[in-house]
């Protein structure tokens, strides 16, 4: 598995409920399948300084869509972490400000 932080977590996941999450210090990333909570948590304190409280994963199955010509292909399968972080800090470098 990789161990460089930027390949633990992939992307911040900017939806609806990730921005709500956002208001309870909780932020969501997407994560590569086989990445742990343990590697999760310490990418998050190595990229922005911060110690998570908690770590929570899904894997989100992926979904069958329609193309063109009727042929049906299903989309590939992610993962997705939910950090929780202590009361009064915050991750600015996500979305800027609340």
């Amino acid at each position: 598995m990789q161990t460089d932080p930027n390949d633990i977590l992939i992307r911040p996941v900017v939806t609806e409920r990730a921005t709500d999450l956002r208001e309870r210090n909780q932020y969501v990333f997407e994560v590569p399948l086989a990445a742990n909570k343990a590697q999760i948590a310490q990418a998050v304190k190595a990229l922005y300084d911060k110690k998570p409280v908690s770590v929570r994963t899904m894997v989100v199955r992926g979904k069958f869509k329609n193309r063109r010509g009727g042929v049906r292909v299903q989309m590939p399968f992610r993962k997705k972490a939910i950090v929780t972080l202590a009361a009064g800090e915050t991750i600015d470098e996500i979305l800027g400000p609340k």
